[in-house]
Formats: structure tokens, C-alpha cells, sequence
């Protein structure tokens, strides 16, 4: 078999940014029940699913740093840029190669804006991150960031009840922006993770653009908010 050579970033050089409106062609699944994972993960099982999803993962090095830490779950990237989504999947071929880890993560080329409920059921996920998103400064492209209330409805749908977002950005605005919509979401609560959560730990270092931070002595804001569970059907739930 020829090895695969470890990808080199200058050979996969895209523009930073991308609309999410836009009308980029893609391959999804129409449920969720017709998503073939084995295509992406050369061990999967009929019994496994994916847990832990990385929102606009970039070049994948937060997924790098969880899968030796976490070996027995799953985890995906959703990237929108095919120069950037090309690297990551080349990244984890080349890294299988030499190692007994990485059998775990892959990354799919989507728009996770439109696309999330057609890979994940309802409750599916236990972890989602969005880490350094596209800050999209001008008000009229608001509507471009990746937090929203509609969105906002969908990860609420794929998350279990007590999964978790984590979220860090090193724009304040735009930290404050997440905060405040999660925080005055019905279904999200302000999260302080324990000690032990071991993806916490890793979130700012672990990112291309969180170690551009800190070379840059820049100052990053964390965010971890928890699913909760629906209180109009609990409220039901107890009459």
C-alpha cells in the first residue's frame, strides 16, 4: 500500500471565510437513518454512533487533540471550505497510518447551518463545540454567524439532554453574541464544566487559530452552556 504523505497546509490554502447562504452543491443524506459512517470511519460498527461534533473544525486540530483522549467515541467536523475539509481528511489518513488512534474522527464537507438534523437523530450528540467562528463584524451579515435562535433550536434537537457546547471565541463581541443567545434560550443553561472534563482543557490550545492567539498574547473567552431538558414537557410530565 503507497503511504500517505502528511499533508502540507500550503497546498490546501482557501479564503478564511465563506457564506453559509450561499448555494454550495453537497452530498447529505436525506435522514440521519440512510448516513453511511462507515465511509468515514474504517471501524464503525452498526452499534457505534457519532457523539461529538466539531462545528466549522477548520483544520481539525481540536479533533486531533480528542481522539486519543477520548478512543471509543466517534467524533466528526462539519467544514464548509473544500481546500480546508480536503486537509483534515487527509490529515487523519496520513495519522492512521502510524497510529492505533485517529480510527475515530473523520470530517465531512457541509453546511452545518442547513444540514445538522440530516446526519444526527434527535439527541444523538453528547458534545458539540464551536470554537472561533467566522465573527461576520457587520451587522447585515449577522445572519451569517453560527449562532442563532433558529440554530440555537437544531442543536438543542441533536444534543441529549444534559450534553454540552462549548464555545470559545477571541472576539468579545461576538463571545457576548453566544452567550446571549444561549443564555436566553429555553433549552441551554450556563455550564461550569468540573476539573475532570478533559475537552475543556483542550479547547483553546488545541485549535490553529486559538494557538495563533496565543502566540499573538491574545486573549480568548470560554462559554460552556448544557442542554436541559424541555420545561414545557416536564412541566406535562408531572400532571
Amino acid at each position: 500500500m503507497t503511504k500517505v504523505k502528511y499533508p502540507q497546509k500550503r497546498n490546501y490554502r482557501q479564503r478564511a471565510h465563506s457564506n453559509p447562504l450561499s448555494d454550495h452543491s453537497f452530498d447529505y443524506p436525506v435522514s440521519p437513518d440512510v448516513m453511511d459512517w462507515t465511509k468515514l470511519y474504517p471501524r464503525f460498527k452498526p452499534e457505534n454512533e457519532v457523539k461529538f461534533c466539531d462545528i466549522g473544525c477548520g483544520y481539525g486540530g481540536l479533533l486531533v487533540t480528542l481522539s486519543p483522549m477520548f478512543p471509543e467515541t466517534y467524533m466528526v467536523g462539519f467544514e464548509i471550505r473544500v481546500k480546508v475539509s480536503d486537509y483534515v481528511n487527509d490529515r487523519f489518513l496520513a495519522l492512521r497510518q502510524d497510529n492505533e488512534v485517529y480510527h475515530n474522527a473523520g470530517v465531512i464537507r457541509t453546511n452545518a447551518m442547513k444540514y445538522l438534523p440530516n446526519f444526527f437523530r434527535k439527541g444523538q450528540l453528547e458534545k458539540m463545540f464551536i470554537l472561533y467562528p467566522d465573527p461576520h463584524f457587520k451587522k447585515c451579515k449577522h445572519k451569517w454567524r453560527i449562532v442563532s435562535e433558529g440554530l440555537l433550536a437544531e442543536y438543542a434537537y441533536v444534543l441529549k439532554v444534559g450534553g454540552l457546547v462549548y464555545t470559545v471565541s477571541d472576539v468579545k463581541e461576538v463571545h457576548d453574541w453566544m452567550v446571549e443567545h444561549f443564555t436566553n434560550f429555553p433549552l441551554f443553561e450556563r455550564y461550569d464544566p468540573p476539573a475532570e472534563d478533559k475537552a475543556a482543557q483542550v479547547l483553546i490550545g488545541s485549535t490553529e487559530e486559538g494557538k495563533k492567539v496565543l502566540r499573538n498574547k491574545g486573549q480568548s473567552w470560554t462559554a460552556i452552556f448544557k442542554r436541559v431538558e424541555d420545561p414545557y414537557v416536564k412541566n406535562c410530565a408531572g400532571t
